[in-house]
């Protein structure tokens, strides 16, 4: 058998019953073993680029320009 063929279970006990079987391969089912779940989106209120202060505007219009969004 090649690498692609492998049975990903195998059976080796002759006198397991169908539910058996069944309960076996729910159980190793629930277990996962798939590829892990990507991470989700990091949102942009929890970036860590806010918790750092800017510096604030000066010069002419700088009460003006700390109020607008950057």
């Amino acid at each position: 058998m090649s690498e692609d063929q492998k049975p990903l279970l195998r059976v080796v006990n002759p006198d397991a019953t169908p539910e058996e079987v069944a309960a076996g391969v729910a159980g190793r089912s629930a277990l996962g073993g798939g590829a892990p779940a990507p991470a989700p989106p990091r949102s942009q209120w929890a970036s860590p680029h806010r918790q750092v202060r800017r510096t604030l505007p000066h010069g002419a219009g700088a009460w003006r320009a700390s109020g607008l969004p950057h």
